[in-house]
């Protein structure tokens, strides 16, 4: 008897933790999260190339997801200004609310534009969902860090990216098929509700019990250590600066991959509906079994050895883009490319955001976050929106993609090299060791 129940409880034994109320929770903060990006990124790639925008000026919008590399300039705010009147609901929740008020109305904004009548009115737009999209993450990565426990990072981390990508996919997919038959404007206000989530987390779960208010925040000195002090703490740890450089460049050839995969499907002649059913659909599901996967890797062989292993195996699914471009037009190719590269990402997202999570010093979280998640993709961002479109003209895709294959090196040596010389857990923060006071 024993024999048949085991499998059966350990199945369950091994679900249960992503049904505790932290980790659920990170799985509707991460569906709020993801929704802007879609909205200014392959959504509106989409939009912009079919309103017959040039190739460079669409990779040129790459630089608007620059307000989530910048954000880190006002999480102080965020961490230390307490808003008026709404501000008695709890530092992060009267946040909350208030940033997923910005994003609806940004989105709504953007909706409103007409990218052939008016190109910068659109980039306007666009900047000001980035803007908006930049400010909810940080209270969003700030309430998720510090409603998870130590133990939970690595769960609630899988579950944020359920949520991110359920949020970006079905906002993406709403979009293409309300266009596709009210155009865009309908389409985008359509995916403000994706805004929601988050904010009734926040009301329904109130202030995450490890948050830790810096001491007096009405005075000057208070404010002005919400401002330097997330800094000045990161960087007293040891190996500071090489954690800082692995954040920066682990993510480069992933990001130039991921921003430019539209046009190579415009270009490759993919419908609206294939681009619907191969890359948000496939991709969808291999995203989940990735995050799955994740999970399993990092309970097996700890944040260190699985985020090495995640590094290789995002950087190498960056080569299915070529071979794809290699072979044209090929539904099974999309589906094989695009399914291999989010299964990655899946891996790649439960093991790398519980060690980025891990980082934050509790008092800081919100500032020290943006921080880090600001660094992880800021030069393969500036690079899309500077030079990709012009490297894809004088390359061609093929040594385009296997160019951002090879740029994941750098990141899978130098995080090898700082497992071997212990600064893995020398840069870990007290996000990553101190359990709440009460029971999550």
């Amino acid at each position: 008897m024993t024999d048949i129940t085991s499998p059966r409880s350990g199945l369950l034994a091994s679900i249960q933790p992503y049904l505790e109320r932290a980790p659920l929770a990170a799985l509707f903060l991460g569906m709020s999260s993801g929704f802007p990006y879609a909205m200014i990124g392959a959504t509106l790639i989409t939009r912009l190339a079919q309103d017959g925008i040039d190739k460079k000026s669409v990779t040129t919008f790459a630089l608007v997801f620059l307000a989530y590399n910048l954000k880190f300039l006002w999480a102080w705010v965020v961490e230390g200004v307490r808003l008026p009147v709404i501000g008695r609901l709890g530092q992060r929740v009267s946040w909350m609310l208030v940033a997923g008020v910005m994003v609806i109305a940004a989105v709504f904004n953007l909706a409103l534009v007409d990218p052939a009548a008016d190109i910068y009115a659109t980039a306007v737009a666009a900047i000001l969902v980035g803007v908006a999209g930049a400010t909810y993450d940080i209270v969003i990565d700030a309430y998720r860090i510090e409603q998870l426990e130590p133990r939970q990072l690595g769960i609630g981390a899988g579950m944020s990216q359920y949520g991110w990508r359920i949020g970006s996919a079905a906002a993406g997919a709403l979009a293409l098929v309300v266009a596709a038959r009210m155009g865009w404007e309908a389409a985008y206000m359509a995916c403000a509700g994706f805004a929601l989530p988050a904010m009734i987390v926040a009301l329904v779960l109130g202030e995450p019990k490890r948050h830790r208010e810096i001491a007096g925040r009405k005075s000057l000195a208070s404010l002005g250590k919400a401002v330097v002090g997330p800094f000045v703490e990161f960087f007293q740890r040891s190996g500071a600066l090489l954690v800082l450089l692995f954040i920066l460049v682990h993510k480069i050839g992933d990001t130039l991959a991921n921003l430019t995969l539209r046009l190579l499907f415009n270009d490759l002649g993919y419908t609206n509906d294939e681009i619907a059913i191969y890359d948000i659909g496939v991709g969808f599901w291999a995203l989940l079994l990735g995050i799955f996967v994740g999970g399993i890797l990092y309970t097996r062989l700890g944040l260190k050895r699985s985020v090495l292993f995640s590094l290789v195996l995002m950087g190498v699914s960056n080569f299915s883009f070529a071979l794809l471009a290699a072979a044209g037009h090929s539904n099974i190719g999309m589906a094989g490319a695009i399914g291999f590269e989010n299964f990655a990402s899946g891996v790649g997202g439960v093991c790398v955001v519980a060690y980025f999570s891990a980082l934050c010093d509790l008092r800081f979280t919100a500032a020290q976050y943006a921080l880090i998640s600001a660094a992880a993709s800021v030069v393969g961002r500036v690079l899309t929106g500077t030079t990709a479109g012009a490297i894809i003209d004088a390359m061609g895709y093929v040594n385009f993609y296997l160019l951002t294959t090879a740029l994941a090196l750098p990141g899978i040596i130098l995080f090898w090299l700082m497992m071997r010389a212990g600064l893995i857990d020398a840069s870990i923060g007290t996000a990553g060791t101190e359990p709440s006071t009460e029971t999550a």
